[in-house]
């Protein structure tokens, strides 16, 4: 299973530019047509999420956190053009139930309203691709990492949000705790961020104008996710 890495996200976004390049049309008409949508994901890392389910070919992708439902609609577009997979959402707010179009929910979208610690505790999922953005905060990343990651299966791709806004994550916060499992584990990671990782976040933006996919969807630049595949 190859290491997600600079090579192996560009490889996606050449292999699926046309599909891309329909998404984003289809992202920004959902913003455009629902003012309520807003969007959490930066460009790069909602379109990263989007080809790494592409590639993964997930039957069950798990949610945590959706708030509006940016990142659900990102994931299940990809869902949709993969022609399988299911998406089970986990947020304590139900914004995201009243947001994600029909056409893309039906028979691939479950919604579970409550807290991801109760409603995942003993959970029978096979975890193809765990996507989480919820409270972030060094309690409830010491719960995931103790309880959830365990659960995941060795090669499954994990994105956790928020983690780079800076050049490293601040003391005592979810990233720390993150960054603290990989290296214990000697498991490595990527990031599109532009504070700690301006050289990939560049050459991301480039390739993406030889490959005609320029323009904002989303004007945030941070794009704080990280990426890793289970070991």
């Amino acid at each position: 299973m190859p290491e997600i890495s600079f090579d192996f996200v560009a490889d996606l976004y050449r292999k699926y530019a046309d599909d891309l390049r329909a998404v984003r049309e289809e992202q920004r008409a959902l913003r455009a047509a629902n003012t309520s949508v807003k969007a959490q994901l930066d460009d790069l890392e909602a379109e990263i999420t989007y080809l790494l389910v592409r590639d993964r070919r997930p039957e069950v992708v798990v949610e945590i956190g959706a708030l509006h439902g940016w990142s659900t609609t990102w994931m299940l577009r990809a869902l949709r053009d993969n022609g399988t997979g299911h998406l089970y959402t986990h947020d304590i707010i139900d914004n995201a139930r009243h947001n994600v179009p029909e056409e893309l929910a039906e028979g691939r979208w479950t919604f579970v309203h409550g807290d991801a610690r109760e409603k995942l505790a003993g959970h029978e999922h096979k975890i193809d691709y765990l996507f989480v953005d919820a409270a972030h905060t060094a309690k409830f990343a010491r719960w995931y990492v103790t309880e959830l990651f365990p659960t995941v299966p060795a090669g499954v791709p994990v994105s956790v949000h928020d983690i780079f806004h800076g050049k490293r994550p601040w003391p005592f916060s979810e990233g720390k705790v993150v960054l603290a499992w990989l290296a214990q584990r000697g498991i490595g990671y990527f990031t599109p961020s532009r504070a700690a990782a301006p050289d990939v976040n560049r050459r991301l933006f480039e390739l993406k104008d030889t490959l005609d996919l320029s323009g904002a969807v989303h004007t945030g630049r941070d794009n704080p996710m990280l990426y890793f595949r289970m070991k």
